[in-house]
């Protein structure tokens, strides 16, 4: 069982607000924060519970523990939805896809995984502006007292998003070769590369420790055999339709492609390089799109 704690403030309500999920897993907790200007408590309390859930896999038991009525009367009775449709719509998907239980707590009753996440959620709320959030103005994974959060995306529009990305595996000539005739001894070296890479770009906030766990529509992993240089070259392309970028996952996606080929060619060949992983493309989203070669 996962518990998890989640809070949230509105300095104004509306106003600027902030919000806390604490992840409570086999004698392990993890801090979930972030902040929103512009916002409501209760847009606060379903950002929390929104958050806490995407961080746990899907078919998990969770036990949500919130002191927000609002939110846990509206899952356990059905109090009938009036605003914030959009977040309540991702929070079902969240909760169809898991074994959730949600328990109502007093709130400042004195329970530590509540009273932290009540203060987690207070600070970002008052920290809300002061916070980095534009290229150049520092890292975007860190608050104003230093401390690492999860950018909250939960205000950002949902668009079409699609990123490439590339590298290669430098190998010698006779490596390059047992590949393309299909002869390495572990077997098909570029079908296993191809569906490894798939499965990471699929499981990258799991490797990834502040990546948004995303609903990806497609990914697809393309080899090229370049024998004038006898390298392996890598392709991901990856898309969805979501509130953020899909660098992270294409990359990813190369990365362990990559590795894969290394690992079951290394045998033959302990010389191989993995050289060159970079983006290539991204599009979507505010930025819109950007072509880096």
């Amino acid at each position: 069982m996962i518990d998890i704690y989640t809070d949230g403030s509105c300095s104004d309500n509306p106003g600027p607000g902030g919000w806390a999920a604490i992840v409570v897993q086999d004698g392990r907790q993890v801090e979930l924060k972030g902040s929103v200007e512009g916002t409501t408590s209760n847009r606060m309390e379903l950002t929390a519970a929104i958050n806490g859930l995407a961080h746990v896999p899907e078919g998990s038991e969770v036990s949500i523990h919130s002191d927000s009525e609002y939110l846990v009367n509206t899952m356990t009775r059905n109090w009938k939805r009036r605003a914030n449709l959009d977040l309540w719509h991702r929070l079902d998907e969240l909760t169809a896809a898991r074994k959730v239980k949600w328990v109502w707590v007093e709130g400042h009753s004195g329970h530590p995984g509540n009273e932290r996440a009540d203060r987690l959620a207070v600070e970002m709320s008052a920290c809300t502006g002061r916070m980095p959030r534009r290229q150049g103005e520092g890292p975007t994974h860190f608050d104003s007292s230093g401390q690492v959060y999860m950018v909250d995306v939960s205000e950002k529009q949902i668009t079409q998003r699609a990123a490439v990305a590339k590298g290669a595996v430098k190998m010698n000539p006779s490596t390059l070769e047992l590949i393309e005739r299909g002869q390495a001894a572990k077997g098909d070296v570029l079908a296993v590369a191809q569906m490894a890479g798939i499965m990471a770009a699929k499981r990258t906030s799991e490797l990834i420790p502040l990546c948004h766990p995303l609903r990806l529509a497609g990914v697809a992993v393309e080899f090229q055999l370049d024998r004038e240089r006898s390298v392996v070259e890598i392709t991901a392309t990856v898309k969805a339709s979501e509130r953020t970028g899909l660098e992270m996952e294409a990359l990813t996606a190369v990365a362990v492609s990559a590795l894969t080929i290394y690992d079951m060619c290394k045998a033959v060949d302990r010389g191989m390089k993995i050289e060159g992983i970079r983006l290539v493309k991204k599009t979507g989203g505010k930025s819109g799109t950007i072509t880096l070669e």
